[in-house]
């Protein structure tokens, strides 16, 4: 490969709370003695990034003002290219796409654009935590249509939960997360066009959480919600950003597409209130670095590497640990694994697996925040050999030996 993913990188004391945050709040314990730490919770990756991003940063950096500035067209133009090379997307222009802080500021925007606290959303089950705190902390009453697995294993959308609780609950605004976050499907078009009906029927405001959508394993290819009707795209905002694709979430940047003008006037003037919600000139290089032909060459690898470490995972699981379960991820790089019938047939609690693995630097995450009750969350974005060395952990301290 042209691209490094297999370096080792020493993240300490770089501000990488994937390493230095173990053993504190909420995070994965730190490790026994004898054990390093293998970094596989938070979602961020353990590679360098796109060699066009720090040169584009650098670049910059060069000259040695950072004043008061504009949006670049550069910004808008790699945007726009971005979209239709990767995702098929025509017709995008600047006056559609917004900066946004964050995802999830941006999914707060939306949500109090078009509901009042207390009002219910509705949201998939497993349930990605930044969600939950984010609308919660606004006041706001999550409603869950859990996802179910098939007879095969994959996770799909059960269309009758959703418009029954839409209706029950006359609920008006719905997040939709795709690819899905931590369950790793990418949705059909199909399942999107049925979903998007049903949003339509009830009348929802539809906001999709697009972050994920350059991570795409095994061949699978992500298809933009507004992509599916007329109608989707007038009632859609799409929220993506450069932050999960190349490890850029320190820097902070993300951006809205809203297509319906009146739903980009109520979005925009709510992100503008609290008159926070402004660009930083190196992010705004930095997603021009990273939208560039190198950074698309970059991700290319990057998707082949992830496809590789998914796929030894879930073979491994399947071949070594009787009683955990997977349905193998379609994109991102996390897995959600279901160790229920292990701890039922071991007569362990999933707190006791968790620090098993956490005491021999497996630094894995707690799937009940994300409503498994017996999951624990993956982060594969890592070199193959580390990746390898904590499955090995595993079976010889946890499900195997421990």
């Amino acid at each position: 490969m042209k691209y490094d993913f297999t370096s080792i990188l020493d993240r300490r004391g770089k501000d990488a709370i994937a390493v230095d945050g173990l053993g504190k709040g909420t995070a994965p314990g730190a490790p026994k003695e004898g054990f390093d730490a293998i970094p596989m919770w938070v979602a961020d990756m353990n590679f360098p990034t796109a060699p066009s991003i720090p040169a584009a940063i650098a670049a910059r950096i060069a000259h040695p003002a950072f004043g008061y500035f504009e949006t670049s067209p550069a910004y808008y133009d790699a945007i726009v290219r971005w979209q239709e090379k990767r995702n098929g997307v025509t017709g995008l222009d600047a006056a559609c796409i917004g900066y946004e802080n964050g995802v999830l500021g941006g999914v707060i925007s939306a949500l109090t654009s078009f509901a009042a606290p207390g009002d219910a959303v509705l949201l998939h089950s497993p349930t990605y935590i930044g969600f939950t705190g984010a609308v919660e902390n606004n006041g706001y009453r999550i409603v869950h249509s859990p996802l179910v697995r098939d007879e095969k294993g994959v996770w799909r959308m059960d269309y009758e939960d959703m418009d029954a609780k839409l209706r029950e609950n006359r609920i008006h605004v719905a997040i939709f997360c795709s690819p899905h976050n931590p369950c790793g499907r990418v949705w059909e078009r199909w399942e999107i066009e049925r979903a998007m009906e049903i949003y339509r029927k009830n009348d929802c405001v539809v906001i999709s959480d697009e972050i994920w959508s350059d991570i795409l394993l095994n061949g699978h290819r992500h298809i933009p919600t507004q992509s599916v009707s007329e109608d989707a795209r007038s009632r859609t905002v799409a929220l993506y950003a450069p932050s999960k694709t190349f490890n850029l979430a320190g820097l902070v940047g993300s951006y809205h597409i809203i297509y319906n003008p009146m739903l980009r006037d109520r979005v925009r003037a709510k992100s503008s209130k609290p008159h926070y919600n402004s660009m930083n000139v190196l992010s705004m290089h930095a997603l021009i670095g990273a939208y560039s032909p190198e950074g698309e060459e970059w991700v290319d690898e990057l998707c082949q590497v992830l496809s590789g470490n998914i796929n030894y995972a879930c073979d491994y699981i399947a071949n070594h640990f009787e009683g955990v379960s997977v349905s193998k991820p379609e994109g991102t790089y996390m897995m959600f694994v279901d160790c229920g019938e292990w701890c039922r047939a071991h007569g362990r609690t999933i707190d006791e697996v968790e620090k098993a693995g956490w005491d021999v630097g497996v630094a894995w995450q707690d799937g009940r925040m994300f409503h498994g009750p017996t999951s624990v969350r993956m982060n594969l974005a890592l070199p193959f050999a580390r990746v390898q060395e904590a499955f090995e952990r595993l079976n010889q301290h946890v499900f195997n030996g421990g």
